[in-house]
């Protein structure tokens, strides 16, 4: 591979159509993306951009059917939706597609076809998780339980985000359908899987030394801890096959005779969404996609979040290599999560700042948020978003200095030169040597930074520049020196001049819509990159109008975004709780046994942290019933208490031991367990109805 490849290709993960897009969102996958992308096209390297909306998966099916409407009314209004909020916060793809079109259909049916010919899947028949409530198989991210291996009591069926290891939905500490929030059952159906253990000899290879069948492919050095960590943790636990397909009414209908009611697993069908989407795009522009997917000289890269990592560095590859002829990536460079306001942001909760919503309050502002995200980006740890600092990164660095530098440069450049470049001398003092010094490396590290994918870097790099431009502007006092040295007020004029040209052109992938006013305002009709490090505006250039750059933002704003946060909706004695969840049925009420219980004896659940084994007296029997609430209660604190228990639950072997039944328990606003207690005089045997 080339230093410079011949072409980049880049995707970022396909926004899932069942919400509106948060800044999460934009921070993880789409504005580093951007960043990277912009820069590229500034240093006029060929490169292709492409997402879309994914639309398949049984998400999308429940909020249709709790709406009374269509999965397709779903898709189609949010992917309408999320394509605004992108266009609002100037995310600039290339191509952005649908994985529910008629093209991608094909596409994706061919390749499975293609795989199953060469042998890449097994047909097995296996117990899988089953709602009965919704009454549909669950895929494994729509179960979620206590992580065997750590602490996580929220660890979904294929993945625990917490540890990284890899899980199937069967090795889950008291598992929930996130789609109805019952236990699901076991019920047999026929799938196809692909054995990834098969995989882990060169899975490994191409991870941990960068080679692909015996060849350099890429440089592991330059990839992120965390990705590499998070990948090796899945190999080193053991591979294992993973169903390929899903037994759903919503998606790419498997391509086989007698599957009718299966589509293709959701790993399987949304990462072909980006060849889908170059395909389209190609198609649109009259030119070859094949290069941008097969060529060797080409280099792939996924914008993703930390959550999608072993999808897009171990199933996805898996995929393609087994197709053959296929590109893999050279890099994932996923960031970690963004917080909000000393929590995690939380849809279902309403904690979040929607992209929708902020491109309302702000309009016209997209750079403030971009460059606040650029700012704080979750490259290599988890990071935190708040309204103060936002209000502080903008009116102090925006605002205070990029803001008023300029004004201050082009007002009296206007002022004392009649609205021209003025000619300088050849005289330089120190420090005027000084500044032209940084004037001429902060290109190079700006781009170095950015090619790693260290866009915070790359920021502060940019920002020293304005800084050091603001610093000298002050410290010269070209008000003053005009009154003895005209020249010499000349000299300092075309140097700050041309510090804010090369801002504009270093700052454009962060600040796009400021770096076009900056560039208006010197008279550059482009912002050329190959030309950033030296003179960009010659002397006699005729300057325009510098419109203010960046409006402050005011403590009332602050308040005011504050208050949205959480799903309140400003009534009195309403909490910020989960939402409720899918409707159930009497019947299936009245299919439970509700039943009061003593616990006559407690102990920890060995090599468990978070669970207790309780023996319960139910007035006719004695039984174990295995609960997660060491981290709340000794087993001293629950011995004797009385309990509701749900006596009719199947017996389920957990940590080596059989549970029969389960204890209800509610849990508080501060994340605590509290025992949901029968009324005084209750018996143990007593129907709770």
């Amino acid at each position: 591979m080339s230093e410079q490849p011949a072409r980049t290709l880049v995707t970022s993960a396909l926004p899932y159509a069942n919400g509106p897009i948060h800044i999460g969102h934009i921070a993880g996958a789409y504005l580093p993306a951007d960043l990277y992308v912009r820069y590229l096209r500034l240093r006029k390297r060929d490169v292709v951009w492409v997402c879309g909306s994914d639309e398949h998966g049984a998400a999308i099916t429940l909020r249709a059917r709790k709406e009374g409407t269509t999965p397709r009314a779903i898709v189609d209004r949010y992917h309408e939706e999320m394509q605004k909020a992108f266009l609002g916060l100037d995310i600039a793809f290339d191509h952005y597609d649908r994985t529910s079109s008629k093209e991608h259909h094909a596409f994706a049916k061919a390749f499975f076809l293609e795989l199953l010919e060469k042998g890449a899947f097994t047909e097995e028949t296996r117990q899988q998780f089953y709602d009965p409530v919704e009454k549909q198989f669950l895929a494994d991210r729509y179960i979620q339980g206590g992580c065997p291996k750590c602490s996580n009591d929220s660890a979904y069926g294929d993945q625990c985000e917490k540890c990284g290891s890899a899980l199937s939905p069967e090795e889950l500490v008291e598992p929930k359908s996130t789609l109805s929030g019952v236990t699901p059952e076991l019920r047999e159906t026929t799938l196809w899987y692909l054995p990834m253990e098969r995989h882990e000899e060169w899975l490994r290879t191409y991870l941990a030394d960068g080679k692909l069948d015996g060849e350099a492919h890429h440089d592991t050095a330059a990839w992120k801890a965390h990705v590499l960590g998070q990948c090796r943790s899945w190999i080193d636990g053991g591979l294992q096959s993973r169903a390929m397909t899903r037994d759903l009414d919503w998606g790419v209908p498997v391509p086989v005779e007698g599957a009718e009611g299966k589509v293709l697993y959701v790993w399987l069908d949304a990462p072909l969404g980006y060849i889908t989407a170059t395909r389209n795009w190609a198609e649109k522009k009259g030119v070859d996609w094949e290069p941008y997917w097969k060529d060797k000289d080409t280099r792939l890269l996924h914008f993703i979040g930390k959550d999608n990592i072993v999808f897009h560095c171990i199933i996805f590859p898996i995929l393609l290599k087994e197709h053959g002829g296929y590109l893999l990536p050279h890099n994932v460079p996923a960031n970690e999560f963004m917080n909000l306001e000393g929590d995690k942001i939380s849809t279902s909760r309403n904690w979040a700042v929607w992209a929708k919503e902020y491109i309302e309050d702000f309009p016209g502002r997209s750079d403030e948020m971009r460059y606040v995200l650029a700012s704080i980006m979750p490259e290599q740890k988890d990071a935190e978003f708040t309204w103060e600092d936002f209000q502080s990164r903008v009116n102090n660095e925006l605002a205070d200095v990029l803001g008023n530098f300029v004004n201050r440069v082009i007002v009296l450049s206007s002022k004392y030169f009649d609205s021209k470049v003025p000619n300088a001398s050849q005289q330089r003092t120190e420090t005027d040597e000084a500044l032209c010094a940084l004037l001429a490396s902060t290109p190079d590290s700006v781009g170095a930074s950015i090619e790693k994918f260290r866009f915070r870097d790359a920021l502060q790099h940019a920002m020293a520049l304005v800084r050091a431009g603001n610093k000298y502007l002050t410290e010269e006092e070209p008000w003053k020196v005009m009154k003895t040295d005209p020249q010499r007020t000349a000299d300092i004029l075309n140097l700050t001049l041309q510090v804010t040209a090369n801002a504009a052109i270093v700052l454009s992938p962060f600040l796009p819509r400021t770096a076009k006013k900056m560039a208006e305002a010197l008279g550059i009709d482009h912002l050329p990159w190959d030309a950033a490090g030296g003179e960009v505006v010659p002397a006699g250039q005729p300057l325009g109008a510098l419109p203010i750059l960046f409006e402050k933002v005011t403590d009332e704003q602050v308040e005011e975004q504050r208050a949205k946060l959480g799903d309140k909706k400003g009534k009195e004695g309403m909490r910020d709780v989960e939402n409720e969840k899918g409707q159930t049925t009497f019947d299936d009420f009245q299919a439970m046994d509700l039943r009061v219980a003593e616990v006559v004896a407690a102990e920890k659940v060995q090599g468990a942290d978070k669970l207790l084994q309780l023996t319960v007296r139910t007035g006719y029997d004695e039984r174990t019933v295995v609960s997660g609430i060491a981290e709340h209660f000794t087993p001293e604190e629950v011995v004797g208490r009385k309990v509701t228990l749900l006596a009719n639950l199947a017996p389920r072997k957990i940590r080596g031991v059989v549970s029969q039944g389960m204890v209800l328990m509610a849990s508080t606003e501060d994340g605590g367990l509290k025992f949901v207690t029968p009324e005084e005089g209750a018996e143990p045997g007593d129907i709770i109805r």
